[in-house]
């Protein structure tokens, strides 16, 4: 039998790469050899995987889900994980120019092996913008852009991540993508690859990507295919083989104290945007906010227990040397025993470096004790808030049930124990919503002073107000709404900055931050695109597009024309991707991959933020206290919340 050539040991580009490391900026970020990182001889495992952040290494290497899988794959000894990120453009004119071995190729940051070489290149896409960067580091690591044109030796290019619940724009691109949690269908994946290499590759390539489907674990878009109606819409969505599923579900861990990860966090070389060690401490979220995705395809809540997220703390500060833990999840200040997590961590460390923080916080779920408890080890830094709406009938309309009262209270009680500085979060574009409602971002954040002046009897109070576009996403009940255009969008924001500045009792002290609307337009198009999307992405790649994510680097011009031309004799153009309304009896391009929600569930709620727009009083609660608002998650698979109180508490470390 031949030896497969991806069984044959890659040589490290590392020689070849090294004496060009001067001639770019950061060149650490290639260097490798991270504290925690792992590098394993090539002949001593069976299955082998490369997986890729799309965007720069400051960016990727704090990725939670990337660590997480890193680990767990390498965890087991037949089975080897390396990482590799998108090389910033200097180096990838090196790479290109190569030497007289020929370009160098997309590498590893662990050991320096083509990317090629490795059975799964496995993709994490946290945004849509990061696509452009994927067609990149294939084209570098010389694997054919097109799935069609791959040979057996070239590795399974998969998608996971949030985007990954609507793959459809880069479905040309992908041999395969993943919906939900990763942890345990990494290794059920390395275990189709280990058996089917064992048997012989018998089938090649196709009976590979046969077997991984048929499994009900893997969506494989070559398997589907996509029939179009006369009028652009989609008409079908069909296996085109015996023994593939009509749908694939998503994945979803159930018991997160059994997966404790990450055990030991990578610890960069370079600087990156989060200079912390993370720890989730539950995943999904009920609150039911109609503009939110994660919160709806995370379902159902799963809490870790006091006991768990204690230990992983500790192990995460010893195995790091990192001075700052973060509690994530969608909305840490709901973990049923937070209050019991932030003490015991506070008495904890008590004295030492160690500081805890919390991502934004909702105005209701906040009090003062929890915040005091959180700064007791560390500075006290500003506070994130999120409204959402500007206006009282924007939050009802997304399910934000906040009302102006609540969120003057919270930053009242705020300023008075000592806080300086508050930053509100909004949304710009959002359905029904009029220059009425963005203008009262500006009352609302006046009002936010004011409070903080009359509590504190101080005037060095501030508030930041960043805004961010709506984009209407995917297995949300917004997945229907129409985007609003970006020069409206633009003109909102404008007076609504005009409004704040104009102000001379408070426009000095609200600060103003916020994008304008073209980003969010090409997000929107590549968020609810279909396969057609696919040549716009691949154009804007061959016209040079990188690194989509960053405003240096993003051009709305190179996508129109991009749009334009790739979206010529379909019957469609960019505005039915983004501006158009959808009806109900609509194929979506996404309907066939499945989240656990029931269509109708999510039509019903759409119709009822409408509703609520015409002055109907509807409020979706937290199923989490409240009996079940059959959103079909839970039955579909076979999952149920998982909340406390457990009745652990969260003990002071004994003196070693």
């Amino acid at each position: 039998m031949t030896v497969a050539q991806s069984d044959l040991v890659p040589e490290s580009v590392f020689p070849r790469l090294e004496p060009r490391l001067a001639l770019v900026s950061k060149p650490i970020q290639y260097v490798g050899g991270e504290l925690n990182s792992t590098v394993k001889e090539w002949n001593d495992v069976e299955v082998r995987w490369a997986l890729m952040y799309p965007d720069a290494y400051e960016v990727g290497l704090p990725n939670q889900g990337v660590q997480i899988l890193y680990e767990v794959l390498n965890e087991r000894d037949w089975i080897a994980a390396e990482r590799t990120y998108a090389v910033w453009p200097d180096l990838e004119k090196i790479m290109r120019e190569g030497d007289e071995q020929g370009p160098i190729p997309q590498f590893t940051v662990d050991a320096h092996r083509p990317v090629k070489a490795f059975d799964v290149l496995g993709l994490s896409f946290s945004t849509e913008l990061g696509y452009t960067n994927m067609l990149n580091a294939l084209s570098l690591a010389q694997i054919p852009l097109h799935a069609v044109d791959r040979g057996d030796d070239d590795p399974i290019v998969l998608a996971g991540g949030h985007a990954a619940f609507n793959p459809e724009p880069i479905a040309d691109f992908l041999d395969a993508a993943v919906l939900g949690d990763g942890e345990e269908v990494v290794l059920k994946i390395s275990e189709v690859i280990r058996e089917w290499k064992q048997d012989g590759r018998p089938g090649g390539r196709d009976e590979l990507l046969r077997r991984l489907a048929v499994s009900g674990a893997v969506y494989v878009p070559k398997f589907y295919d996509v029939n179009y109606a006369a009028d652009g819409q989609i008409d079908a969505v069909v296996p085109n083989r015996p023994d593939i599923p009509w749908r694939v579900k998503k994945h979803t861990l159930m018991d997160l104290d059994a997966w404790p990860y990450p055990r030991n966090p990578l610890v960069p070389l370079a600087e990156t945007v989060h200079e912390r060690f993370s720890v989730e401490i539950f995943r999904g979220c009920t609150r039911g906010c109609r503009f939110c995705q994660a919160g709806m395809i995370t379902r159902p809540v799963r809490e870790r227990s006091i006991k768990t997220i204690g230990d992983m703390v500790e192990n995460g500060i010893r195995k790091s040397g990192f001075e700052e833990v973060g509690l994530l999840s969608l909305s840490s200040a709901d973990h049923t025993e937070i209050g019991d997590v932030a003490t015991g961590l506070a008495d904890r460390y008590e004295g030492s470096n160690v500081s805890l923080s919390l991502p934004s916080t909702r105005v209701d779920a906040f009090n003062i004790t929890l915040a005091n408890e959180f700064s007791r080890n560390g500075r006290r830094s500003g506070l994130t808030f999120a409204p959402e709406g500007g206006s009282e009938r924007m939050r009802k309309v997304i399910n934000k049930m906040v009302t102006e009262e609540d969120l003057i209270r919270t930053v009242g009680a705020a300023y008075s124990h000592g806080w300086r500085q508050v930053k509100l979060y909004f949304m710009c574009g959002l359905p029904t919503e009029t220059d009425e409602d963005v203008l009262q971002i500006a009352e609302l954040a006046k009002k936010v002073i004011a409070k903080g002046r009359e509590v504190s009897g101080r005037n060095d109070i501030r508030c930041t107000v960043s805004i961010g576009g709506f984009v209407p996403k995917p297995h949300t009940p917004f997945q229907w709404a129409s985007q609003l255009d970006h020069e409206t969008t633009d003109v909102r924001l404008q007076k609504l900055r005009d409004a704040v500045r104009s102000d001379k009792r408070f426009g000095r002290a609200i600060g103003f931050r916020y994008h304008d609307g073209k980003p969010g337009i090409v997000e929107g198009l590549l968020s609810r695109g279909d396969r057609r999307v696919g040549r716009i992405i691949e154009q804007v790649w061959r016209d040079g597009g990188r690194f989509d994510g960053w405003s240096e680097h993003f051009s709305y011009d190179r996508w129109m024309t991009a749009a334009e031309t790739g979206l010529e004799g379909t019957g469609v153009d960019l505005d039915w991707y983004t501006t158009r309304e959808r009806e109900y009896d609509e194929i979506l391009p996404w309907d066939h991959l499945d989240s656990g929600l029931d269509k109708d569930w999510l039509w019903a709620d759409w119709e009822d933020a409408l509703a609520v727009a015409n002055g109907e009083d509807i409020e979706v609660e937290d199923c989490r206290w409240t009996p079940c608002y059959d959103c079909g998650v839970c039955p579909e698979m076979g999952t149920d919340i998982q909340i406390g109180p457990t009745g652990q508490k969260l003990l002071p470390l004994s003196v070693v």
